[in-house]
């Protein structure tokens, strides 16, 4: 897939509110509830997006592409319940959003996103600068350095997978979501959805807050189902459903058989917001013990 059509997906950190963003046709698109999210502290940003646009009507026509402006599109990310269709934006569509937003934030916003398309210049120029932000910003989050090596190679293993798809007619969105599905399914015993749910995620991106084990496992399944689509030469959705169910069952069958023998089980309760909680908990509980000495 070239770098224009490539749907890399990044979170951005504005003010340490994450702000989802994907490539599209060569630029940063961002997801609107994130900005909007960022800009109020709304706990609601799609009402809130809706009463903005019935009191400025100009940013409402800006929304059908009014003013020479592109207009917003629904584009695919993960998520916790799987693969969905968020409304985004590009750079000049949000200047025009914050022009409405009255916001002490909206002028730092706005360097913000100046910066960001800059970046964007110099990925273009240097593909390797992409991948290094990605890991800074794992790392900035606290992720070790080995599990940052697992979810990069993820990455590029879910990349590798998705190219192939669409090279045997799967069509995008929501057919990727059923494939997608149907690993997870015979790879995990549960669909992505049901996944979030049992470790009580809700708009985090479930891979983020996988253990080791649970990353290599997807890995397994994805590769698996790429390597049986290519052998098979599988056509079309029907065909890929197929190759997707027996690539997650080679992963299954590689879970259930180290859980028997380890006596453990692969798939925790366990995610990232949970686990750096109790690290800043016993970190607390370390400092209050050192003051008291």
């Amino acid at each position: 897939m070239s770098e224009a059509s490539k749907p890399e997906t990044r979170i951005a950190l504005f003010q340490r509110k994450e702000v989802r963003r994907i490539i599209h046709n060569n630029e940063w698109w961002f997801v609107i509830a994130d900005v909007v999210g960022a800009l109020t502290d709304s706990p609601n940003p799609g009402d809130y997006l809706k009463k903005l646009r019935k009191r400025d009507p100009t940013l409402a026509e800006a929304f059908k592409g009014g003013g020479q402006l592109v207009p917003p599109l629904g584009l695919e990310f993960e998520t916790s319940g799987g693969p969905q269709l968020l409304q985004c934006w590009n750079t000049e569509g949000l200047f025009r959003l914050v022009q409405s937003i009255p916001s002490p934030k909206a002028e730092p916003f706005k360097r913000w996103l100046a910066r960001i398309g800059y970046e964007r210049l110099q990925e273009i120029e240097d593909p390797e600068l992409a991948t290094k932000r990605t890991r800074a910003l794992y790392k900035a989050k606290g992720y070790s350095d080995d599990w940052i090596e697992k979810r990069m190679r993820s990455i590029a293993i879910r990349d590798e997978l998705t190219d192939e798809w669409k090279k045997r007619g799967v069509r995008e969105q929501r057919e990727y979501a059923i494939l997608t599905a149907e690993i997870s399914q015979a790879t995990f015993g549960m669909t992505p959805s049901q996944y979030a749910e049992y470790k009580r995620l809700r708009r985090e991106n479930l891979r983020d807050h996988m253990t080791d084990l649970e990353l290599i496992f997807s890995m397994l399944g994805e590769a698996a189902t790429t390597e049986i689509a290519r052998n098979r030469d599988a056509q079309g959705f029907p065909q890929n459903k197929q190759a997707a169910s027996a690539g997650g069952t080679v992963a299954g069958n590689a879970r259930l058989d180290l859980e028997k023998k380890s006596g453990r089980k692969v798939v925790t309760r366990e995610n990232y917001l949970s686990l750096t909680q109790s690290a800043k908990k016993a970190d607390r509980l370390t400092r209050r013990t050192r003051r008291k000495k």
